[in-house]
């Protein structure tokens, strides 16, 4: 799965460790988020967009197959 949280994050001028800490995970799991290693679970996901004020659409985009 496909996501902006890199841009996103960038945008809000935050670490992956903050971003870590504000979503109670890992500093490497972001990363293996941000890296397309790991697909969050849905109440994750979901507390990703919310935290960054944006629709899960705007977030994770699937695949092109």
């Amino acid at each position: 799965m496909n996501n902006r949280i890199p841009e996103l994050r960038r945008q809000q001028g935050w670490s992956q460790a903050h971003l870590a800490a504000c979503l109670k995970v890992s500093r490497q799991t972001v990363n293996a988020i941000e890296r397309g290693r790991y697909d969050p679970s849905l109440p994750l996901a979901f507390s990703i967009a919310r935290l960054f004020g944006v629709a899960i659409e705007d977030v994770f985009q699937p695949d092109p197959e």
